[in-house]
């Protein structure tokens, strides 16, 4: 297995099959890995037990000390993809905690033993080891048997796979490599222009609260593409809480908060974010906390 990987790395224009497989052999099977891929995620959580793990008092006070303390570099890079500075900040705040934890395995002991050893999904991370060994470490900024990342192999401060390194990380310091770890630049600018290449739309909405009515119309919508107009949706039954343009498409999304059903509508830029981590969840944390790291941030220390 290991042999034929190698040949298809070098065929596609990696490292020669030989050198492929002597990075192999020195990585390790970690049944820790395959314990923890196997877990329930927190997504599995209802909306009042998830929100409390990442919308903590500290996680925000931490977040309005980051970027206040990187306000320059955050703005710039804010203005140069046209993604607002408090998303990226919420992101590298629920990801790793703003750089301090960014995981503690190999990331090549990590893809190896899930492309080599975990059938459900081999394919997939056959595929992210296969970049790794592309990315080389002529585009990484450390050699790839030096790399440390999560369990399923994701690096840096944004949790960035080794593809997604490939199409949308940015050499941001203009050194030559991209380091996800300890170059703020190139950590900021990366998740920025994640989002920017996925469609984030300058100055829009991405959640707002609705009331429902009583007899508003049942909906279970199967994504999240937003395909109908807000005013179609208050003729439904949904009251937007705060003003928004009653053109824009949105869909629904409900959670089961502590006080019982939350009902939102979202728009394309929330469905961005579901494309950094697919549960809805995870983008309502990310979005709630981007706004009390803005409201933080924009008030007098």
């Amino acid at each position: 297995m290991e042999r034929a990987f190698a040949a298809e790395v070098a065929k596609a224009g990696g490292p020669s099959e030989s050198s492929v497989l002597a990075t192999l052999a020195g990585a390790k099977m970690q049944q820790s890995i395959l314990d923890a891929i196997a877990r329930p995620a927190e997504a599995t959580k209802p909306w009042s037990e998830y929100r409390p793990i990442f919308l903590t008092d500290k996680r925000i006070d931490d977040g309005i000390a980051f970027y206040r303390a990187n306000r320059v570099l955050l703005d710039r890079i804010g203005n140069e993809y046209s993604v607002p500075p408090q998303v990226v900040v919420a992101i590298i705040g629920v990801e790793t905690g703003y750089g301090r934890i960014t995981g503690k395995y190999r990331v090549l002991d990590a893809l190896a033993t899930l492309a080599f050893h975990y059938p459900p999904r081999a394919t997939f991370f056959r595929g992210e080891l296969k970049q790794l060994f592309l990315l080389g470490d002529q585009q990484l900024a450390y050699p790839i048997d030096e790399l440390r990342g999560s369990y399923a192999g994701a690096m840096g401060w944004g949790q960035f796979m080794p593809t997604s390194i490939a199409k949308w990380a940015k050499d941001e310091d203009g050194d030559g490599r991209i380091d996800l770890w300890n170059s703020l630049p190139d950590i900021t600018a990366s998740v920025a222009n994640y989002f920017a290449a996925h469609g984030w739309q300058k100055d829009q909405p991405v959640a707002v609260r609705v009331q429902a009515a009583s007899d508003a119309r049942a909906l279970n919508p199967a994504n999240f593409e937003p395909v109908y107009p807000v005013q179609q949706m208050e003729a439904w039954g949904y009251a937007p809480i705060e003003y928004v343009d009653a053109d824009v498409a949105s869909t629904l999304l409900r959670l089961d908060g502590e006080r019982g059903p939350e009902y939102w509508l979202t728009f394309k830029n929330f469905q961005v974010i579901t494309r950094y981590n697919k549960s809805p969840l995870y983008s309502m944390a990310v979005w709630q906390l981007a706004q009390a790291i803005a409201a933080g941030a924009a008030t007098p220390p």
